[in-house]
């Protein structure tokens, strides 16, 4: 059974303790991790309490960011992701999400072999851990600064260029699920997908992310899980839901709310 989960971002201003015990009292077996909480709180401590919970980390977001678009050097993104990659190890996270990084005027061949450089030496140290990297598209409207890879496409060319079986990719159907050409390339990506974030939006990305309640969005949620259950996919449902259509929410009735239509939607599958 594919573990329900849901993404720290998703209930940004509460601490680590206060995400755990209100995703384990609605019934959500898993947790993505965000490393600024989990040093905040102590990895020891997380472990010890995820245990008291009999919660799983499902990610652990993130790593990343080698294209120097954050203003760090090279040596010292791949430096610090497998520093996320030995914690990752630690808290027994399913996955270490990475994050491309930014254009930062580069052309694009640059940039692709610039990241193939550095996910070939990750991925290397995450192999010898027992980590799987999930690299992330982001959608361009929204992620330029994040991610200069946007598709399945391209997130399908870097894996099979980097050439190791650690490295997979995470699919978040806000990012994705909006274009329907993309629904095409599931059954190609499906035997690499280490995680997918559930997202919707009212509207296709533009600026910042506006992430809205599942359900109430434009992403064809039903049709996306049946699809990939279809073709195979039984990791983690994480959540994530950020941007100024859920932050007049109370945490609370977005947590409600997310588990009752994740119960009804993933129940038609049955």
């Amino acid at each position: 059974m594919n573990t329900l989960s849901v993404s720290q971002l998703s209930t940004l201003r509460w601490d680590l303790e206060s995400d755990v015990n209100a995703y384990a009292q609605r019934g959500f077996g898993g947790i993505g991790l965000y490393r600024p909480k989990v040093e905040d709180y102590g990895v020891e401590r997380t472990i010890e309490l995820l245990g008291e919970h009999s919660m799983v980390a499902t990610s652990l977001s993130w790593g990343g960011g080698f294209t120097g678009s954050d203003g760090r050097p090279f040596e010292d993104a791949v430096s610090d992701a497998v520093s996320a990659v030995i914690q990752a190890s630690q808290l027994r996270a399913g996955t270490l999400i990475v994050l491309a990084g930014g254009k930062n005027n580069h052309i694009k061949t640059h940039l692709r072999r610039t990241l193939c450089q550095a996910l070939v030496r990750v991925a290397a140290v995450a192999s010898e851990h027992g980590v799987k990297l999930a690299l992330e598209p982001f959608h361009p409207g929204c992620g330029d600064e994040w991610s200069f890879v946007h598709d399945l496409q391209s997130t399908l060319d870097i894996i099979e260029r980097v050439d190791n079986p650690s490295l997979g990719m995470v699919l978040d159907t806000y990012h994705i699920g909006m274009d329907r050409d993309a629904l095409r390339w599931l059954p190609d990506v499906a035997r690499h997908l280490h995680l997918v974030q559930l997202g919707d939006g009212r509207h296709c990305p533009h600026g910042e992310m506006n992430r809205c309640l599942l359900g109430d969005g434009c992403v064809p949620l039903p049709e996306l899980i049946e699809l990939l259950h279809e073709n195979g996919y039984c990791g983690s449902w994480e959540v994530e839901l950020i941007g100024e259509d859920v932050e007049s929410i109370s945490y609370d009735h977005l947590l409600d709310h997310t588990k009752r239509y994740l119960d009804h939607t993933l129940g038609q599958l049955c």
